[in-house]
């Protein structure tokens, strides 16, 4: 099992709210009312890992490890929300959101396959991990500028977690769990496409369609969009980091060489073939 080490790991590895975060430091001066928007509109996101961790949960049932791990997971995501919200209930109380707007983005995800749903979160904190330290350099305030600096670490320390659940799936699993995660790498990954692609931003709810997005729920559904464009300003360069650590992983878990996106597209494909012709010759015997 994984999940006593890595909760030794996370345990030694986890700040104090009260005492961690520089909150004397606070200068109302140096955050804008735009800023403290976006800050609330974080905080809401964050607290969708309560309907993701029910996920997690239901389509994990035969996985206790995995679903001890959740414990921890969803204790450090709340978390984050909970410190966002802390900002603003020190400084900017009339930004705090509502519990009715925390609790819109709690909805049923639709079931889906647990390797390709770990692949997807594990892409997605490698990307929040660049998010976050976008996000501390745009902010010239120094007490959120140190939160989002905590809550990057935090979500790159998520990523390597996943990736060890990614690993253990490949020596249980073998060639079904290697062509889930390159599926869904090569969606990932794909820099035309991928600038907004995290598990928030994803359709997950066939019945509630259109409006079936953590994203779709917030009080201001367009703000990520936004936020990465025209005020954190997550650019080509910022992406290229998101994306090299994808796929610098991959390579790695995989035992491939992998440097583009092209490359895991090619693995993808060749793996599918490969999957194809062993289903048919299950079948022809």
């Amino acid at each position: 099992m994984l999940y006593p080490e890595l909760f030794k790991s996370l345990e030694a590895a986890r700040w104090n709210m009260a005492t961690d975060i520089p909150w004397d430091q606070f200068d109302r001066s140096l955050v804008s009312d735009e800023q403290l928007r976006t800050i609330k509109m974080n905080a809401v996101t964050e607290w969708s890992a309560l309907p993701a961790t029910e996920m997690f949960l239901r389509d994990n049932r035969d996985d206790s490890d995995f679903s001890a791990f959740m414990s921890i997971w969803f204790y450090e995501e709340q978390k984050h929300a909970l410190v966002l919200m802390e900002y603003l209930r020190r400084f900017a109380p009339e930004y705090l959101p509502t519990e009715e707007e925390l609790h819109k983005v709690r909805f049923e995800f639709d079931p889906a396959p647990a390797m390709e749903t770990l692949m997807l979160h594990f892409c997605g904190e490698i990307r929040l991990t660049h998010w976050y330290k976008c996000a501390a350099q745009w902010h010239s305030e120094p007490v959120i500028r140190s939160i989002y600096e905590v809550l990057s670490k935090d979500e790159a320390r998520h990523a390597g977690i996943y990736l060890k659940y990614m690993r253990r799936a490949i020596e249980r699993l073998g060639d079904s769990a290697r062509l889930a995660f390159a599926k869904i790498g090569v969606l990932m990954a794909n820099t035309k496409t991928a600038k907004a692609l995290h598990p928030t931003n994803l359709h997950v709810n066939k019945e509630m369609y259109p409006e079936d997005s953590v994203q779709s729920h917030l009080p201001d559904p367009g703000w990520l969009e936004q936020w990465l464009d025209t005020q954190i300003h997550f650019d080509a360069i910022w992406e290229g980091k998101v994306i090299n650590g994808i796929l610098r992983n991959l390579s790695t878990l995989l035992e491939i060489p992998i440097q583009s996106a092209k490359d895991l597209s090619r693995y993808r494909k060749a793996m599918s073939s490969a999957d194809r012709e062993a289903s048919g010759h299950m079948a022809a015997g």
